[in-house]
């Protein structure tokens, strides 16, 4: 898909959390997610031209688990960068992937991509921050973002960040819009109009919301779902909710062409194909191609 110089296909994989269970190696229940999702990726006939893992590729930060995800994405042909979460150690997943650019001892970089007038910019941010579960933006990974924004304010934009900086509606995994970071990164947005599009992860579920008028999309994780429970909560009445769910796995492709960005969210599994384009479908399909001229 490189070849078409005014396409650009960026997959995201996300909150893998390989090593909750250490002692099971390459039989870990997330490790195996992971391995059908990248599997099930690299059997697609058009290919990325990068794979962003963006957060929480460990579960609690270990080496060896990081060399375990190395070696699983070494069979990719196209880069692949990577992001911390608040589950990750920046120090060992830096050591991993010493090619990761850092700014400030923050594991955030630019990535370009086309070219003239549908010339696409990647900024990838560090919202982690050792001890939070939520996300953190400080003022220098602030001004970071601020310099790369106005030094560029002409090239559409995507942002990708670990923590989106939304509050869905699932308290337990929500920020406060009070916070600092929260409050700090919506203003240091604010009123950049090339940014086209906000990717996070973090949530482990699908959510489309709009951030400072910038569409932002979470995709689902490769561990497994955060349920979907929108109820207030009261932490001390431990009520039975459900908290998380053995869904299935996902990974995503955002495609930018000619100026425009489309979000795929495509979950991994055995699913029956009811349909395949055979000779008896022809006709449609060629109707339905005539209908765009």
């Amino acid at each position: 898909m490189g070849s078409e110089k005014s396409t650009v296909l960026i997959a995201q994989i996300t909150d893998t959390h390989v090593g909750f269970e250490p002692e099971a190696g390459e039989n870990e229940f997330n490790f195996v997610r992971f391995r059908n999702v990248l599997g099930h990726l690299l059997s697609q006939p058009v290919q990325p031209d990068m794979l962003i893992l963006s957060g929480d590729l460990t579960d609690g930060g270990q080496a060896d688990c990081y060399a375990r995800i190395k070696d699983l994405v070494a069979d990719c042909s196209f880069p692949v960068h990577v992001m911390p979460g608040n589950h990750d150690c920046r120090e060992a997943l830096l050591d991993a992937f010493p090619d990761c650019p850092t700014h400030d001892g923050f594991a955030q970089f630019p990535i370009e991509c086309g070219e003239g007038a549908d010339a696409l910019r990647i900024l990838c941010l560090d919202t982690f921050e050792p001890g939070r579960h939520g996300g953190a933006f400080c003022e220098v990974r602030a001004a970071w973002l601020r310099a790369e924004l106005e030094a560029h304010p002409d090239t559409a934009t995507m942002i990708f960040m670990h923590h989106p900086p939304v509050v869905a509606g699932i308290e337990w995994m929500d920020p406060s819009p009070e916070e600092a970071w929260f409050k700090r990164f919506h203003e240091t947005v604010r009123d950049h109009k090339q940014i086209v599009a906000i990717q996070a992860g973090h949530l482990h579920r699908p959510l489309h919301a709009v951030v400072e008028g910038i569409p932002l999309s979470v995709t689902p994780a490769v561990a497994p779902a955060v349920s979907l429970d929108l109820r207030p909560m009261d932490v001390d009445v431990a009520d039975k909710r459900p908290i998380v769910a053995a869904e299935p796995p996902f990974y995503s492709l955002h495609l930018w062409r000619s100026g425009a960005l489309v979000s795929h969210f495509q979950p991994v599994g055995h699913w029956q194909t009811l349909a395949r384009f055979e000779d008896h479908l022809k006709p449609m399909m060629k109707g339905l191609f005539a209908e765009r001229s």
